[in-house]
């Protein structure tokens, strides 16, 4: 059995597709409701399992490192107005969970966001969430749903899981495609129910004619520690970037890696208008919970 309790969380893109929002805001601390994005990424962390996170930034982030610290004088203040229920729900964060902030340096891609974690990752296995993407807290349990159970198939068979959903046949062009080893898994998918499956590796999107299915990479991983050897050894390629892809072949060839269906809705907090449509939806559904 293999227990993950490390994450790691590359926060250090400028959000180009969410200005003028993303300015002087680090994206990943646009709200949600009454919560920044992050919050609810981490949330979901906590929620599998997770004990210490690794974000991944740089300079000009420091703001998201600080919304996970505690503010002794904010708290201080608080407390001296009798408002002890505020404070609290400020410092959410249980006591046997850490939050811990490595700078990546140079701008060279999610391969070497996630090889950037590895002083504090160590010799560990670890879940990989990409903070664009936010998981639907309000139809799924985070306790045993996507990452979760991600989480528990790799303690069973040690392959390492990339958490898919059924996009449309329009939108297949967008993303990295699954090639599953046995196709004939793409016909037991129910669609809201989460499944491992082997998957022989992926297509960058690719054509509606060339896509081996409609399985999208979502951003949730979860990793054997091999991974970090694979990055160190990947040369750059697109765009001068380590790419996090050309790792996750070297390791289903050499491990093999399962592929896992989501349950649930996801956001894409970091295009401006799937990202207004989910807070319109995160608001209502905190609103009414407020009823």
């Amino acid at each position: 059995m293999k227990n993950i309790t490390h994450a790691v969380i590359p926060v250090a893109g400028f959000g180009t597709r969410m200005l003028p929002l993303s300015k002087s805001v680090p994206k990943e601390l646009l709200p949600l409701g009454n919560r920044p994005a992050i919050h609810y990424v981490v949330e979901e962390a906590i929620a599998a399992g997770i004990k210490h996170i690794v974000l991944v930034g740089h300079a000009q982030k420091s703001a998201i490192e600080n919304y996970f610290d505690i503010n002794a004088e904010l708290d201080n203040q608080l407390r001296h107005k009798g408002k002890d229920e505020l404070a609290d729900s400020l410092n959410w964060l249980p006591e046997d969970v850490t939050v811990s902030m490595i700078r990546q340096g140079k701008a060279l891609g999610l391969g070497h966001a996630v090889l950037a974690a590895r002083p504090i990752i160590g010799e560990h296995d670890f879940a990989v969430l990409l903070p664009d993407v936010v998981l639907d807290p309000f139809t799924t349990d985070m306790a045993a749903d996507n990452l979760a159970f991600m989480i528990d198939a790799f303690s069973h068979d040690g392959h390492s899981q990339i958490l898919v959903n059924e996009v449309a046949d329009e939108d297949v062009h967008k993303y990295g495609i699954a090639k599953l080893i046995d196709t004939s898994h793409i016909d037991e998918i129910s669609g809201d129910v989460n499944a491992s499956f082997g998957v022989a590796g992926f297509v960058e999107k690719p054509s509606l004619a060339e896509a081996p299915s409609n399985l999208a990479v979502v951003g949730r991983y979860v990793f054997s520690n091999h991974i970090f050897d694979y990055l160190a050894n990947t040369k750059a390629s697109v765009g001068g970037e380590i790419q996090l892809t050309d790792a996750i072949d070297a390791l289903i060839n050499e491990y093999g890696v399962n592929v896992t269906t989501m349950r649930g809705a996801s956001y894409d907090a970091g295009d401006m208008r799937s990202y207004m449509q989910a807070f319109i939806y995160f608001a209502e559904q905190q609103l009414a919970d407020e009823k």
